[in-house]
Formats: C-alpha cells, sequence, structure tokens
C-alpha cells in the first residue's frame, strides 16, 4: 500500500493528462494502481476510474478528518493521488485543505507537474521555491508539461540540474490531448467523444518520455488507517437517480451506506424510469440544465416522484435540487417546468458562479449531525419559498444566509454534502 501526490504550482499545469496517461500506462503494464482525487470535484474521478479500471476515491482535507482520508486511501497497489489548484492553494484564511495537507497527512511525497510553455531558466527558481517552502512537505521529482522543442527540453533540464531533483518526464506539447470542458469542468467521461484512443494516446505520450522505474520508486508507505467517521444510510433501500443530467454522487458515501447493510437501487430519469420503490431518495448533482427540456416530458418519473413525496423522504443536491422546484430555465432562456415539490424557481440563463466550502447545521429534513458541504454551481434562484434546509457559514466561519428548502417529506440544497464533521 503505497501512494504518490501528482500536484503543480497552479491550475491547468496539466496534472489530469499526466494523471491519466500514468493511470493508464501502469495499468496496461500490470501493475496494481488505483487513483484518487484532491478536494470536491466528482468529474476528474470518473476519468481516473476510465483509466485505471479501479474506482477512485476523493479525498478532501477540509472537509474530512484524518482518519477519514487514510482510511479512504487505504488499499491495494500504488495510489496515485492527483492534486487540486495548485499545491499550497486551499480554503480561506489559511490555505487548509490544500493538496500539501494531503502529503502531510498521507506522508507522501509530491511530484510537480510544471507547465514550462513560457519559461526556460526561470523553471528553476520556480521549482526550488515549491520545493523549499515547507519542511514537511516534500517535492521529490518534477514532470515537464507543454515543452515545446527539444531544444527547448535542453534547457530546461540545465536549468533543473543545480536542484538536484529527478526530471521523471518531459511532455511535449501536443494539442491532441486537450480535452472538452463545459461550465463546471471537463465533459463528463461518459460523454467523451472518443475516451479510450485519448486514454491510450496520453499513455503513449509519457511512456515515450517517463522514466517510470524511478517514479515507483518514489512511491511511499501509506500510514495504516485506523478507526473513521462514517456518513450513515438515511434508510435501508435508497434510490439514486444516476445518468448523465445526475452524475455527482460521491463514491465514498454510496460505499458508506452499502458497507451499513443499505441497498442501492440507481435509476435513470433521463430514461423516464420511475422511481423504484424505497426508503430514501436522493436525487445527485449534475448537468439538469443541459436536459431540462427532456426532464420536464418524462412524465412517468415526474409521476413516480410526487407519488413518493406523499410518504417518502426525498433529497437534492444542487441540479436535483433544482429539478425538486417548480420551474428551471434553461440557458437559451426557456422555462420548463419540474416536479414542483418545492416552492423554488432557478434559472440558467441568469448565471452567477457560487463556490466555496460550507459548514452546514441541519434544520431539519433527513440530517440530524453537522456536515461539511462544497457550493459550485451558475444557477441563480429565482424565487424560493419554505422553511430552510441548513444554517450555513463559510470557510471562515462567516454566517451565511440559510441553505435549501424542505417541504414535508422533500428536501434539498444547492450544497453537495461531503463528510459529517
Amino acid at each position: 500500500m503505497s501512494g504518490l501526490i501528482l500536484a503543480a504550482p497552479t491550475s491547468g499545469a496539466g496534472k489530469t493528462t499526466v494523471t491519466l496517461g500514468l493511470l493508464r500506462l501502469l495499468r496496461r503494464q500490470g501493475i496494481a494502481v488505483r487513483g484518487a482525487k484532491s478536494g470536491p470535484d466528482y468529474i476528474d474521478p470518473m476519468f481516473h476510474a476510465a483509466a485505471s479500471g479501479q474506482p477512485c476515491v476523493n479525498l478532501d482535507a477540509w472537509a474530512m478528518s484524518p482518519e477519514r482520508i487514510k482510511a479512504l486511501a487505504a488499499g491495494d497497489g500504488t495510489l496515485l493521488i492527483e492534486g487540486a489548484m495548485g499545491l499550497f492553494d486551499g480554503a480561506p484564511p489559511d490555505g487548509r485543505g490544500a493538496v500539501a495537507d494531503l502529503a502531510r497527512i498521507l506522508r507522501l511525497p509530491v511530484v510537480l507537474v510544471v507547465d514550462a510553455g513560457r519559461m526556460a531558466g526561470s523553471v528553476a527558481p520556480l521549482v526550488a521555491g515549491f520545493s523549499g517552502f515547507a519542511a514537511d512537505v516534500r517535492i521529490a521529482a518534477v514532470i515537464l508539461n507543454n515543452v515545446g522543442s527539444d531544444r527547448h527540453e535542453v534547457m530546461l533540464r540545465r536549468a533543473l540540474a543545480p536542484l538536484g531533483l529527478p526530471v521523471l518526464a518531459a511532455l511535449h506539447r501536443d494539442g491532441s490531448l486537450a480535452q472538452p470542458s463545459r461550465h463546471l469542468g471537463l465533459v463528463q467521461a461518459s460523454e467523451h467523444p472518443a475516451l479510450e484512443p485519448f486514454l491510450e494516446a496520453a499513455a503513449d505520450a509519457l511512456e515515450a518520455t517517463l522514466d517510470l522505474p524511478s517514479l515507483l520508486d518514489l512511491a511511499a508507505p501509506m500510514p495504516a488507517p485506523g478507526p473513521a467517521n462514517h456518513m450513515a444510510p438515511p434508510g435501508q433501500r435508497i434510490a439514486v437517480a444516476r445518468d448523465l443530467a445526475f452524475a455527482f454522487a460521491y463514491p465514498h458515501l454510496l460505499t458508506d451506506w452499502r458497507a451499513a447493510g443499505a441497498e442501492i437501487r440507481p435509476f435513470s430519469p433521463l430514461a423516464d424510469e420511475a422511481v423504484p420503490e424505497a426508503d430514501f431518495i436522493y436525487l445527485p448533482g449534475g448537468y439538469p440544465e443541459l436536459h431540462a427540456g427532456r426532464l420536464a416530458a418524462n412524465a412517468q418519473f415526474l409521476n413516480s416522484l410526487r407519488h413518493a413525496a406523499e410518504a417518502t423522504p426525498i433529497y437534492g443536491e444542487c441540479g436535483g435540487y433544482m429539478v425538486l422546484g417548480k420551474a428551471l430555465t434553461d440557458a437559451d432562456g426557456t422555462s420548463h417546468a419540474m416536479a414542483g415539490l418545492l416552492r423554488l424557481v432557478t434559472s440558467f440563463a441568469q448565471r452567477k458562479l457560487h463556490l466555496g466550502y460550507r459548514q452546514l447545521s441541519p434544520l431539519g429534513g433527513p440530517f440530524t449531525t453537522p456536515l461539511a458541504g462544497h457550493e459550485f454551481h451558475y444557477a441563480t434562484t429565482i424565487s424560493a419559498q419554505g422553511d430552510p434546509l441548513f444554517a450555513a457559514r463559510d470557510a471562515e466561519g462567516n454566517a451565511l444566509s440559510d441553505m435549501g428548502l424542505r417541504q414535508g417529506y422533500v428536501s434539498g440544497s444547492f450544497a453537495h454534502v461531503i463528510d459529517a464533521i
């Protein structure tokens, strides 16, 4: 049970492409490997799973206890953790939750992925600064990305040589490895127009330049996990919406529920499937705004949801919350009738970014203990009437407006629940 962290000085350095290429390369060479993603991200883990053939977990140093992180990181083979943002970028006021915190908790070395496309000799002070910034975060090696030519690579390697850090790979600029994206990140893995060719191409590009034995030698043993908190299941039979419109369910929560004996019963609102008989119904986030017209026309799904709401707890997060409302306006300005189970009207035509960690105190609904969550959406609330679901604070502890709604057995909010506090 060993691990390694792939981080970068900034967002956009190419960490995801490098991680996916490495996961696929190790998998096709028969090396046991798993992926993990730092922070609150739903999309990259889907790519990790496709590349490695193994489930990918989220490791969130802001929202999760160290014990929880160690437990989720445990498993067979080598764990490759893809960082989020820059190595030392975390939540205000003190950067808590940064990738560096995972390195400290799991005692793992960091391979720094550097976008060298617009630098030459300046790569050395950049890497030296990161390497010497924190004594308890070890930069063990460098991978250069976006290298312009063989001559450029020579210049970069020469500049880095005095630092004594190995340069494990130098990936040259390759436009074919660019990935399609949309407003919440990359296009989902299941929607990628050529996912397998992309993963193979990323692995090929990395194989051509990577010192794989040296990289594997850097992987360090991880601390043994101890007792950790788990999210108790909200019911014995849990119906979970799962398709392109409702894909943002954290795997660790579903795993918690299964481990406690709950049965997860997936269904597809986009396929107009009726909600299966259940003790609890969960509509995760996703992209309902891209499929609003289709969802509005799916009478079997909507009618079964309305019928279930008479006696069964229903909980919606972000996109699921919007679908529980009265109406959703798409990006083209067309309003679509939704389930009408909450007095909520939302619009994607009027866009505004809402982003950040949230400390959530339940005011009712299905949760009874304080929760750590995250908000990331562009939808605007046009109107919301009813009792709130959560009292909320931001990452710094500042009080925010109450979040979400609850009405009868139905509740939801824009916050994605990550873990119990």
